[in-house]
């Protein structure tokens, strides 16, 4: 109960009070402490979370079969598919909610990381990160050639199936994997080990979906988001990057023009999102301001 008095009032369990003669230190450039979820809550809610899509998968499923959809082992219909993948990104916000709140904690919006940042010094990272991303995966494409993915022979070409890919995946599997388990595994060991296990079962979950030797650069690409969540404090930065991933995959795979509409598909994808924000936002689900941690404290973080 200690930790979750010390939240409440606006100040980490290993913050320490300064003496008065003391010179505290400013606090931390994202304004907020990190919350006090335990490391065990990451794996714990990764595997609930796929337990919950399945369960969630079969909820679908068999409705359908009982009304007739022809639906086997080797054959799912495409709007089956995207419904399943919905439910599967839906369960991994709500793993995460339940997770958060264990043990009578209050759960904010912005301790997921849904909170602003200086714009244009995230937009720095932001690129800088993105492209270094982009070159990796030139390069290791060059190098292994990976076979095709098979994403959009499950889910098809749709507008249905390009919003999951483009909007609710990238929204929801942040939410999960950088907003809590990267979080909760800071905690325990500090950044570069929670990114480095954070970016490990980000490619994992996608075993299946993605050819395995795409689960390199899966991984990496979940290393860097770990990455850019730290350095701007937003979960933001990391939902519109791995928008434009997927954007630029969905398009490349269903073999959309460079010219207009993949684009297109970028442009709006974000807009989408930032739509979603926005209206979150102004229905009070995502606070306008985060709450600042205590000017007389002295913030003690284990990545320093």
């Amino acid at each position: 109960m200690r930790a979750v008095d010390e939240l409440a009032a606006g100040q980490h369990p290993m913050q320490t009070q300064s003496s008065p003669q003391s010179n505290p230190s400013p606090p931390r450039r994202s304004g907020s402490p990190l919350p006090p979820w335990p490391a065990w809550t990451a794996p714990a809610a990764l595997v609930s979370g796929l337990v919950v899509a399945l369960l969630g998968g079969l909820l679908v499923d068999i409705p359908a079969v009982a009304l007739g959809v022809n639906v086997t082992a080797n054959h799912v219909p495409d709007g089956l598919q995207v419904a399943d993948t919905a439910v599967q990104d839906v369960g991994f916000v709500l793993v995460a909610i339940f997770f958060a709140q264990l043990g009578g904690r209050a759960v904010k919006a912005w301790q997921f990381g849904l909170r602003p940042t200086p714009f244009w010094r995230a937009l720095g990272t932001t690129a800088a990160i993105g492209f270094g991303f982009l070159v990796c995966l030139v390069v290791w494409n060059a190098l292994v050639h990976p076979p095709k993915e098979k994403v959009l022979e499950q889910i098809g070409a749709s507008v249905f199936s390009a919003a999951l890919t483009c909007v609710v995946a990238p929204v929801c599997e942040e939410f999960l994997f950088r907003g809590f388990i990267f979080t909760a595994l800071r905690n325990w060991r500090g950044t570069l080990p929670a990114a480095l296990i954070t970016a490990l079962l980000f490619g994992a979950v996608h075993v299946g979906s993605a050819p395995a030797l795409d689960l390199v650069p899966l991984a990496g690409l979940g290393f860097a988001l770990c990455l850019l969540y730290r350095r701007t404090g937003s979960l933001y930065p990391c939902i519109a990057v791995h928008s434009v991933n997927n954007s630029l995959a969905f398009g490349s795979l269903a073999k959309w023009s460079w010219e207009w509409q993949i684009p297109v598909l970028i442009l709006a994808s974000l807009a989408v999102i930032g739509m979603i924000a926005l209206a979150l936002t102004r229905v009070g689900v995502i606070a306008a301001e985060v709450p600042l941690a205590t000017p007389s404290s002295v913030t003690v973080t284990p990545d320093g």
